[in-house]
């Protein structure tokens, strides 16, 4: 095969696999024979396709590829199933029913069939892990391979993670539907939390060499504007997305010459990408259209519209951030929001106060190996000019942290701070830290 053909059909498979396996599962009521199917049909095109040609309409030749091998593979595995011989006669009548359900699917519910497959996916009966590589093999398109690699896994940890999840699924006899309006609120949180989990670890890696993953970030982007336009109603839904667009469009600034990171005070802003920003405007302006009171991921995005709306650091309202996170507070109470209300009010009413807040977590014990509470500290320390205390708790957030390019960051921070201390600070002027 040469490697445009196969070029080809992995960008025919990233686009049509998601559609595939949905329309599969609507049908066979089952994930993992969902898949088998589609990759069935995947193997198939990979035979063909170079010899014949790309069809017209790929999708609908995989589509019809997977359905014909379905036709002859579900009898064949009910027989395997059925234990009892008189149960033999109902065989006649199981393949008329699934040939007659081939014959009578259509397309027009292609997007009820994603929406289906994106709440089965991220189904809170499944692990977070497993529905974060389960929604990413079959809603991204991804290979094991390619999620392993992603979130720095041995490929066999995600290949067990994926095959357990779709066992789970059909083990709790998870639906292939759309949950009921009772059930809609917390199945949504679910799976609003597997893509903005994809994007955060595509934004910030929380391990590795590289101090972002864009693909990630793409990958998230992409699932969570096909969502926006299958649950057009749903404000948090285009939070998320306002959340997501404004936040990648920092991207091309985040990261120095020599793939160093830089923070956001330090971004130039004039790197930004105007378009996602805009496009982030109007995701969040969709989201106040449709009423109620904003939820976690809208008023996150408030919060990274804000920080857009402004030229520099120095223009940002910080005091707005500052009611922002609070009221992101009281929504969602997190010891990490209250670390982020703790820079907004440092710089929006001096260092000593966003300290203040940042010492009231030192006890929270889920914060116990979050490098940053102690680079928070760090930094308002050292905005209050206590240089040696500021750069011991960079070396702590250092020391914690996973990511090579952020410890480089931290160690550095550490150095320049000890460098400019003069002999006579002493570490004992920073008796609460701890």
């Amino acid at each position: 095969m040469t490697s445009e053909a196969h070029a080809a059909i992995e960008a025919v498979w990233r686009i049509e696999s998601a559609r595939l396996i949905a329309g599969l599962a609507r049908i066979v009521r089952d994930v993992g024979i969902a898949e088998d199917l589609a990759q069935d049909a995947l193997v198939a095109a990979l035979e063909q396709w170079p010899e014949t040609g790309i069809p017209r309409n790929p999708g609908a030749w995989l589509m019809g590829t997977a359905k014909h091998r379905a036709v002859d593979l579900l009898p064949r595995r009910t027989v395997l199933d059925r234990k009892h011989e008189e149960l033999g006669r109902e065989l006649a009548i199981t393949q008329a029913v699934t040939v007659a359900a081939f014959e009578t699917a259509t397309d027009d519910d292609v997007g009820d069939d994603l929406l289906r497959l994106m709440f089965t996916a991220c189904h809170p009966v499944l692990s977070r892990d497993a529905r974060v590589g389960l929604t990413l093999r079959l809603l991204g398109g991804l290979t094991t391979d390619e999620i392993a690699r992603a979130f720095l896994v041995p490929e066999p940890t995600i290949a067990q993670r994926i095959v357990r999840a779709k066992r789970t699924l059909t083990e709790a006899h998870v639906p292939f539907e759309l949950p009921d309006a009772d059930a809609l609120a917390p199945r949504l949180a679910s799976v609003l939390e597997v893509v903005y989990l994809i994007f955060n670890e595509g934004y910030s890696a929380t391990a590795g060499d590289d101090w972002m993953r864009p693909g990630l970030c793409d990958e998230a982007l992409r699932l969570g504007r096909m969502l926006a336009e299958l649950a057009p109603a749903e404000p948090e839904v285009h939070g998320l997305v306002a959340l997501m667009e404004i936040q990648a469009s920092r991207s091309p600034a985040r990261v120095g010459k020599d793939g160093e990171p830089v923070l956001l005070l330090d971004q130039d802003r004039r790197r930004w990408d105007q378009l996602l920003v805009r496009r982030g405007f109007a995701a969040l302006e969709r989201a106040e259209s449709l009423g109620g009171a904003f939820g976690p991921y809208a008023l996150q995005a408030a919060i990274a519209a804000c920080h857009a709306r402004a030229g520099s650091a120095d223009e940002t309202d910080w005091a707005r951030l500052a009611a922002l996170y609070d009221a992101l507070g009281q929504v969602g109470p997190s010891p990490i929001v209250e670390l982020n209300h703790a820079v907004a009010v440092g710089m929006a009413f001096g260092p000593a106060a966003g300290l203040e807040v940042a010492d009231g977590l030192l006890a929270d014990p889920s914060l116990k190996g979050y490098h940053l509470l102690p680079a928070v500290r760090g930094d308002l320390l050292a905005k209050l000019g206590r240089d040696v205390d500021a750069a011991g708790e960079f070396r702590r957030a250092a020391d914690l942290t996973r990511n090579a390019r952020e410890r480089t960051l931290l160690l550095e921070r550490a150095t320049r701070l000890e460098d400019l201390a003069p002999p006579s600070d002493d570490v004992g002027q920073g008796g609460d830290i701890g």
